[in-house]
């Protein structure tokens, strides 16, 4: 157990939003049934759901699935000011087990307003009735879905878990010739060293634990040796050339972090354009604070800003 001091690190308006999901989401909720830790989360979305800003269109539809076969839900936000110029794909988070369209909708809504951009949050397919490599594989169609509507730059971006999925899919699509233009990785699990690092400075952080990546990591691999699978963790890859800009953020108490310092600098080895901002006193899954936190506040309004840069061509970094 780390004796990191949370009561130092961490201010009373985090608290505060800590405190209030914790009401909804026990601490303790990977102990319930699959059923139930969907009931949870899915409540806890709701109660967070902070509706749809003014300007802004959302459409719910299905696009091929992996293979062509199959559907893969998705919701499509668009501004209302015009055409937008880039597509971004949005993967949520939710430990491959929970979530979808409803639970990060405002997030997504408010991404498309700030950026002008055209956001398309892909639901994958969960654990654990999908295994792994299922929740990739969608979202290489979803990828492909958006390569071949038209010409426009294509930013992949996503939190914790979709953070993983960003990353995989920017991995697996390098040298396509319609390859992302940049991605932004929230909080994401990519894999890294559990030995160092926030692994251990963090591993009893508030709102994630290393015994709650424990649990999801094991419904995941279903026991398979992953150690060597890049789709399963980005980090695992031979091999971090060729990699589209990429920008990082962490929070400093979740014990995630230490994958962003990592992951950029294999990217930046490799000869790449990486990126990471580790956001002090916050915790994993702060998107839901933004509006209630300032550090949460700034924070989002870094992500959104990465993403609208990506989109431009420009590398602010």
């Amino acid at each position: 157990m780390s004796g990191t001091d949370y009561s130092r690190l961490i201010d009373d308006e985090t608290w505060a939003f800590i405190r209030r999901t914790d009401s909804f989401y026990p601490p303790d909720t990977i102990d319930y049934t699959i059923e139930e830790q969907r009931a949870i989360y899915d409540r806890m979305c709701r109660e967070f759901h902070a509706g749809h800003p003014a300007g802004i269109t959302a459409e719910t539809t299905a696009i091929p699935g992996p293979g062509g076969t199959g559907q893969v839900p998705v919701r499509i936000y668009r501004p209302d000011a015009g055409p937008a110029p880039v597509v971004v794909l949005y993967f949520h988070g939710g430990g491959f087990l929970l979530g979808g369209l409803e639970s990060h909708d405002d997030v997504c809504a408010e991404l498309c307003l700030r950026t002008g951009h055209e956001v398309v949050s892909v639901d994958y397919r969960l654990l654990p009735e999908y295994r792994h490599p299922a929740a990739f594989d969608d979202s290489m169609a979803a990828f492909a879905w958006a390569a071949a509507r038209d010409g426009r730059p294509i930013v992949l971006c996503g939190d914790s878990a979709g953070g993983n999925l960003a990353a995989a899919v920017a991995h697996a699509t390098r040298g396509h010739a319609r390859a992302p233009v940049g991605q932004v990785l929230i909080y994401p699990g990519l894999g890294g060293d559990r030995t160092r690092g926030s692994y251990v400075t963090h591993a009893q952080a508030p709102m994630l634990t290393v015994r709650d990546m424990d649990f999801y990591h094991n419904l995941r691999s279903g026991g398979a040796d992953v150690s060597r699978d890049p789709t399963f963790a980005p980090l695992a890859d031979t091999s971090f050339a060729g990699l589209p800009p990429t920008a990082i953020l962490t929070a400093e108490c979740d014990p995630l972090s230490s994958d962003g310092e990592t992951y950029r600098d294999a990217i930046r080895a490799a000869g790449g354009r990486a990126w990471w901002h580790e956001d002090k006193g916050l915790v994993h899954g702060h998107l839901r604070a933004r509006h209630s936190v300032a550090r949460a506040r700034d924070s989002f309004t870094r992500i959104v800003e990465a993403v609208a840069a990506f989109g431009r061509g420009d590398w602010p970094y």
